[in-house]
């Protein structure tokens, strides 16, 4: 059976070859160095961008958007005696998935937008990475 382009990008994503793993290391980089939402032209993983409603057409836009990992910390109220362990600041999650919350922060920039969809395009230790695509519709 003859292998489609879209099944090759979707291919190499799974299993990354030795030299994408160095050029995604290098974008992880380079990522890191831009702002939290990050207005983008074309969509890193364009299989997954197609399969969730991407177009490339005027209206259509693509944000990348960058959220911290782990767990998430309560605020710390008044100390007055308190063990700091029995405080109940650590080992919270968040409701949201990072997901959602990449989300709604590409809303937050670009309110005349819709969010369609959004997909995983890389993580580290500190960061995960998602493109959110909007729509003008």
């Amino acid at each position: 059976m003859v292998e489609g382009t879209y099944q090759r990008i979707a291919e190499l994503w799974k299993k990354p070859k030795e030299k994408i793993g160095v050029m995604m290391k290098q974008r992880l980089i380079d990522w890191r160095r831009e702002s939290v939402v990050q207005k983008i032209e074309k969509p890193t993983r364009l299989d997954r961008a197609r399969a969730l409603g991407y177009k490339s057409e005027p209206g259509c836009v693509l944000a990348r958007v960058r959220i911290r990992r782990g767990g998430r910390r309560r605020r710390l109220y008044g100390r007055r005696g308190r063990k700091p362990s029995k405080a109940g600041l650590v080992k919270f999650t968040s409701k949201m998935s990072l997901k959602k919350i990449a989300e709604a922060k590409a809303q937050r920039k670009f309110p005349n937008l819709k969010v369609i969809n959004s997909y995983w395009v890389g993580e580290d230790g500190k960061y995960k990475w998602f493109e959110v695509i909007l729509n003008s519709d």
